[in-house]
């Protein structure tokens, strides 16, 4: 669905609102001993009250204040959007992107909040509460509070910086591929989820390399990369907005060279 100038500043607006009480429901359970509880039969997936309260909240006020659109989140799923004014908008949500770092008190985490108008992503938004940042980002624009954000141009693989979350997200393959690259970068550094890519914005990473996300982990990030001047596609440089394989760069020319490598055969 088009949105106009002012209904996009509403959005806006209101996204902003969102973060405030998510901010709201997760500051009073950070770095104050809380518990986590596995979702996952395999491995650990932690889940925290402060996940599911800030999406509680954030869900209640888009229903409060636009009952036709749809809603997309981590924790309790997705709600279509209904049909009248708002048709074909969803708010894709990620309460605490980043909930291991949480669990340990780093502040290495943020909300997610991003608007898709059923084309693809449009709006998004990180913050980081704790740190009091706020990333945001249009399609032609991205800010931390008052700076405009910009990526850096770095052409070449062996002068990136380059982040990934976790070796452990990668399957097999994907580890092979990954490994070629990341160990060619100047520097590699892991950790970091949504906070990696808000430095790559900020023009202080190059390359952000992962997989096995899901929508609500990339979308808001989106905007914000691509505001800043970036560019963010899956491995083989197509859609990335349902998540999987995700690669962000500050750089079209380390992009395409990164691209090239990574959709390609790995050895071994």
């Amino acid at each position: 669905m088009p949105i106009d100038a002012t209904e996009f500043d509403e959005y806006l607006q209101f996204a902003n609102e969102l973060a405030d009480a998510a901010a709201g429901a997760i500051l009073p359970h950070f770095r104050a001993g809380s518990g986590a509880e596995n979702k996952s039969a395999h491995g650990f997936d932690p889940v925290t009250a402060a996940d599911r309260g800030a999406e509680r909240v954030m869900r209640a006020l888009i229903r409060a204040r636009y009952p036709h659109h749809g809603i997309l989140g981590e924790e309790e799923g997705k709600e279509e959007s209904q049909c009248g004014r708002g048709e074909g908008l969803t708010w894709v949500l990620d309460p605490i992107d980043g909930t291991r770092a949480f669990l340990l008190g780093l502040p290495l985490w943020g909300t997610l909040i991003a608007l898709n108008d059923g084309t693809r992503p449009v709006l998004g938004l990180m913050n980081q509460p704790f740190t009091r940042e706020r990333f945001v980002g249009t399609a032609h624009c991205a800010w931390n509070g008052g700076h405009v954000l910009h990526t850096r141009p770095c052409a070449q693989l062996a002068d990136a910086h380059v982040m990934c979350t976790s070796p452990d997200i990668f399957d097999p393959i994907q580890r092979v591929a990954f490994d070629a690259v990341a160990g060619r970068a100047r520097l590699l550094r892991y950790g970091g989820d949504c906070y990696a890519y808000c430095m790559l914005a900020s023009g202080l990473v190059d390359a952000v390399i992962e997989a096995g996300l899901q929508p609500w982990d990339v979308q808001a990030l989106v905007p914000i990369i691509e505001g800043a001047g970036g560019v963010i596609t899956a491995w083989d440089g197509g859609d990335v907005q349902h998540g999987g394989t995700v690669l962000a760069c500050g750089d079209r020319r380390l992009h395409a060279q990164l691209v090239a490598e990574l959709r390609a055969e790995p050895r071994g």
